[in-house]
């Protein structure tokens, strides 16, 4: 079997870490501007950790803001931990990065969003990767445009 270069998985790892990168700078000096996050997770990934009322609620993904009111956000290379308010009720959630679906600032109409590919159980062929990446940006002149990593994908 020849060597390849795993294009997907590379995408991921630079996607992730710019969301870390990100989240780094808001637990050191708070939310710039009109700055704030939409992030949705995989609430049945086994490192989420989430209060059961809420898994029991959104047993599949969950999206959460971050913008006005958040407490505790800690950072670490794999994940991030914040405590966010649902309903005058303060939780701490888990949300390991690979967890994470999408990750949106529509304050500057930025936005990341992993897709998860369906596995071909007769398929001889070992999937790329798990994920297909895609990348949201806004031009200047333009609207805001996804671009998929899998069009560039034999």
């Amino acid at each position: 079997m020849s060597r390849i270069i795993d294009y997907g998985n590379l995408m991921h790892r630079a996607m992730r870490g710019l969301i870390q990168d990100v989240l780094n700078d808001v637990a050191e000096n708070g939310l710039p501007g009109d700055h704030h996050f939409f992030i949705t997770f995989d609430t049945m990934h086994p490192d989420v950790e989430i209060a059961d009322w809420l898994s029991d609620r959104y047993p599949d993904e969950m999206t959460v803001v971050m913008q006005h009111w958040f407490d505790n956000l800690d950072v670490t290379n794999e994940g991030f931990s914040v405590t966010l308010n649902f309903g005058d009720s303060p939780e701490p959630l888990y949300i390991p990065y690979d967890a994470i679906r999408t990750f949106v600032d529509p304050s500057v109409e930025f936005g990341l969003r992993f897709e998860t590919q369906d596995d071909d159980e007769d398929s001889d062929e070992a999937p790329e990767t798990d994920t297909a990446p895609e990348l949201e940006t806004k031009d200047d002149d333009g609207p805001a445009q996804i671009v998929s990593l899998d069009s560039f994908r034999k």
